[in-house]
């Protein structure tokens, strides 16, 4: 059996965070040597009958994408967790359950993170769109760069958008969601919706039955039904954390908490690094700019989150996107990941050297630590103000937002 990623998702509510903010964040925990990237795709429109060529397969393309901000493992087409331009977010998580996971390639579970944001202007549109292509085209295939090996899971989703959060967890094409609106919730690599189930595959229920994991004489508690073992109880090593500040729960309480390794939520393992990780900030109030925070870097106790508006002329970060190999690629190569490329981006590098250099130098590397916090609570306080400000956002002063936060991270690394 593949050994999971333990990725922990996070969503708050007002009135459990300040200034009437939706507040979603993750963790994307991934093999230590995965290089996670940051990208931008454009909204766009496309011709009828062309096709789109996801991480393994091609699939129909639709006449309109909406403009997308991924963090994404670098090697694949779709994203462990990104935004769209109307202010929908979402993050996958891998899960382990009875129903064994196909290894035949489909779409992952990432590329539908990427289709549903592309795809959906609400959470509960790209939730729609997400089930539809699990019927048409199914799940599958390798989660990691690994040709040695096929590592394959289920996939579970936390799609959220300024008004509303859906749950929707998968077992092959067969699916199962819960609608959130209010307080705060957290969920992990186990399965964790139970008996409150707001939508569901029509077939869902008939198909526990027939594998002889569920009566219909009892009640149908999802996780109790089709988790691998009886341990299916609440994992969310944050959710503590995060009911202790209800009512002043604010984009720094999330960053705080997925920086928390001593609970394990930033995820520092033999096997597993949290690889990159996201802090959303939707205003209830739809004239307000949602406003995006990515590291682009690995471990968030030692990265700095990067805040990220979409605009019409949002300019472009080479500094955190990997080379492109295309054709020569292994992933595209058949058998797949027979050699090891060097995806790291100019980001990466200069955490790599730094850290090195901390290593070395514990006070230097305090100092440097300080400096680097300093320059992240600039940025919140900036963008705070932007949320609290009675004047229309002027686009022209958030193109470079991104951009210019990640060159100057690099110049204080340097």
């Amino acid at each position: 059996m593949a050994l999971i990623p333990p990725s922990y998702c996070f969503v708050a509510f007002p009135p459990c965070t300040k200034e009437g903010l939706v507040i979603f964040g993750k963790n994307s925990a991934r093999p230590r040597d995965e290089v996670q990237e940051v990208v931008y795709f454009a909204a766009a429109t496309h011709d009828p009958g062309c096709k789109v060529e996801c991480t393994y397969i091609e699939i129909d393309q639709v006449p309109k994408t909406h403009a997308v901000a991924l963090s994404r493992p670098s090697w694949l087409w779709g994203a462990e967790m990104g935004a769209n331009e109307h202010g929908v977010c979402m993050a996958n998580r891998a899960t382990v359950t009875k129903e064994v996971a196909s290894e035949t390639e489909a779409l992952l579970g990432m590329d539908l993170v990427r289709l549903g944001l592309e795809r959906g202007a609400t959470a509960k549109e790209a939730l729609d769109v997400i089930v539809s292509l699990l019927e048409e085209y199914g799940q599958g295939g390798n989660y990691f760069e690994d040709g040695n090996s096929c590592h394959a899971f289920q996939s579970a989703y936390l799609i959220v958008d300024r008004k509303e959060a859906w749950v929707l967890e998968t077992i092959g094409k067969y699916w199962a969601a819960e609608k959130i609106t209010e307080g705060t919730k957290c969920i992990c690599s186990q399965l964790s919706l139970t008996t409150k189930i707001d939508a569901e595959h029509p077939e869902l229920r008939s198909y526990a039955e027939n594998q002889g994991w569920w009566t219909a004489d009892t009640e149908f508690n999802f996780a109790q039904v089709f988790s691998q073992t009886d341990n299916h109880s609440d994992c969310c090593l944050g959710k503590e954390s995060l009911e202790k500040q209800e009512g002043d729960i604010t984009v720094q309480t999330m960053i705080d908490i997925l920086r928390d390794k001593a609970r394990g939520v930033c995820v520092d393992s033999e096997s597993f690094l949290t690889t990159g990780s996201m802090v959303s900030a939707l205003p209830q109030n739809p004239s307000s700019p949602c406003i995006h925070y990515f590291t682009g870097t690995p471990d968030p106790s030692r990265s700095i989150f990067k805040p990220f508006i979409f605009v019409d002329d949002v300019k472009l970060v080479p500094k955190v996107q990997s080379p492109v190999f295309g054709s020569d690629d292994p992933v595209k190569k058949i058998p797949r990941f027979q050699e090891k490329l060097d995806r790291r981006h100019e980001l990466y590098r200069a955490h790599e050297w730094i850290q090195s250099v901390m290593a070395r130098d514990q006070e230097k590397g305090q100092k440097l630590r300080r400096t680097m916090l300093d320059l992240e609570k600039q940025g919140l306080e900036a963008m705070e103000n932007i949320f609290t400000s009675s004047e229309v956002l002027d686009p022209s002063e958030v193109e470079d937002l991104f951009y210019d936060c990640v060159d100057t991270e690099i110049k204080f690394l340097k």
